[in-house]
């Protein structure tokens, strides 16, 4: 589970086939093998598998989202040098604990004779596999997880709220020589959101979807003309930002980085999984390559805009130049259309593992799911009418979510699924790796949601 940028866990991806593999990976059944040389990848039936090169493609588009377009606002909090630094630190340390959870779902996979798991899966398998303290909480680590999944993709849903009514807001502004509150333009889109959201089908929006991809890539080489186009410089940018703005830069990149949700979806559906991990496998060069574009747009952005920049870059642009608007147009429209595939997993995991289920089998089913549909659309309005701030709503679920999703959570897995299978050295260097991911994880939760909650009532009293 993109994300990311975060994870996303990104808004200008082909969601429609990432999502879909989400949503296979959400109820993948279980086929016990009987050989008992069991190797999970031989035995994975997939119906359309995807090569090395197309999983590339999929990591890096699903990256290419709201969380670059804020990586300059990022800079701003963390200075330009701990920025840079910061961030391929997060990128490595993220990296690292992508492929802990890989290698700790092949690895329980071999031991249950079953040919792959999902996320939740995973964490409940592993728990039960660990120590006898942590088996008491493997019942219900499946339902922790699907809830912070479900709170970070309802909280990417809106920021995308909160980025199409700012970028409307800008060209309306412009236009109109106006200053319109940004809840009217939100207001405006909440039908148009609901109605997007009420498509059952995600093969009806993958078109869209591709359309939204080559707007995206139009618009951000729009976008690099626009920071290039005048030199940058250093001069009156801070290359070391205050300490109590960290946690802010923190949750920013973690947001933008993570695409945790569609990782094991994705692995799952490859032609050959086993090139997923290693030195030069698919996962550390997509790595790469995000880590790199979200460090040059977060340096070159924030050089060119300084303490000026905003939550996305796109608000900076000059405000009457037709090009501006016109990617700001483009861009809206891409997160718009988005919307609908971002709050597909989140309607998955509400109306197929929870509401259908207490509801059962009736004739209104249909109904009660257009209901659950309008209602998580409805949710993520109010939350975006209430604090209509992009940088903040980024920061805030960065940290809240992926720091435990993708931080703490893989680190506890790993650590549960090789207790009984390591000894001396090797379980000490178990357990204190991942002990301190663990930490890291809890401390940019703990630290990370505070300050951006505080960030939040100060704007809001303000």
């Amino acid at each position: 589970m993109t994300k990311n940028g975060h994870s996303n866990a990104a808004y200008v991806s082909d969601h429609a086939d990432k999502l879909e593999l989400a949503e296979k990976g959400q109820k993948n059944k279980a086929i016990v093998a009987k050989d008992p040389d069991y190797n999970p990848y031989h035995h994975r039936e997939v119906e359309h598998p995807t090569t090395n090169s197309e999983t590339l493609f999929h990591l890096l588009k699903g990256s290419l989202g709201t969380g670059i377009l804020a990586m300059p606002n990022a800079f701003r909090n963390s200075g330009y040098i701990t920025g840079s630094i910061g961030t391929i630190v997060i990128g490595f340390i993220c990296t690292f604990c992508i492929h802990q959870l890989v290698k700790a779902q092949y690895e329980l996979c071999r031991r249950k004779k079953m040919p792959s798991m999902n996320y939740p899966m995973v964490a409940e398998t592993a728990m039960g596999e660990g120590p006898k303290f942590f088996r008491f909480f493997a019942p219900y680590i499946g339902t922790v997880v699907n809830t912070f999944l479900l709170i970070y993709q309802l909280g990417t849903c809106c920021v995308y709220v909160v980025f199409v009514a700012s970028n409307i807001k800008a060209i309306v502004d412009a236009v109109a020589d106006t200053n319109i509150d940004v809840r009217l333009c939100m207001i405006i889109i909440l039908l148009p959101l609901i109605l997007i959201n009420w498509v059952r089908n995600l093969k009806y929006l993958a078109p869209f979807s591709t359309l939204a991809n080559a707007i995206t890539m139009v618009s951000f080489g729009i976008i690099c003309y626009y920071i290039f186009r005048e030199p940058v410089t250093t001069e009156g940018k801070d290359a070391f930002g205050k300490p109590s703005n960290f946690p802010l830069f923190f949750g920013t990149v973690l947001f933008a980085l993570e695409a945790i949700g569609v990782i094991l979806p994705l692995e799952n559906e490859m032609k050959t999984p086993q090139k997923f991990g290693g030195s030069c496998g698919v996962l550390n060069v997509s790595m790469v390559l995000i880590v790199f574009l979200y460090v040059g747009m977060g340096l070159f952005g924030y050089l060119n805009y300084g303490s000026a920049v905003l939550g996305s870059i796109t608000l900076n642009m000059p405000e009457h130049e037709v090009l501006s608007m016109c990617v700001k147009g483009m861009l809206a429209f891409a997160i718009y259309i988005t919307h609908g595939l971002a709050c597909y997993v989140a309607i998955d995991i509400t109306w197929n593992d929870y509401v259908a289920k207490r509801l059962g089998a009736q004739r209104n089913a249909l109904f009660w799911e257009y209901a659950v549909r309008t209602v998580l659309v409805l949710i993520t309005f109010l939350l975006a009418v209430a604090i209509p701030n992009l940088e903040l709503f980024i920061s805030l679920f960065g940290a809240l979510c992926l720091s435990a999703l993708g931080l703490a959570f893989p680190a506890l897995i790993q650590i549960c699924t090789h207790w009984y299978q390591t000894k001396g050295i090797g379980k000490a260097w178990l357990v204190l790796s991942n002990f301190v991911l663990i930490i890291v994880g809890i401390l940019g939760l703990v630290i990370g949601t505070y300050t951006s909650l505080k960030e939040i009532v100060l704007t809001f009293s303000e």
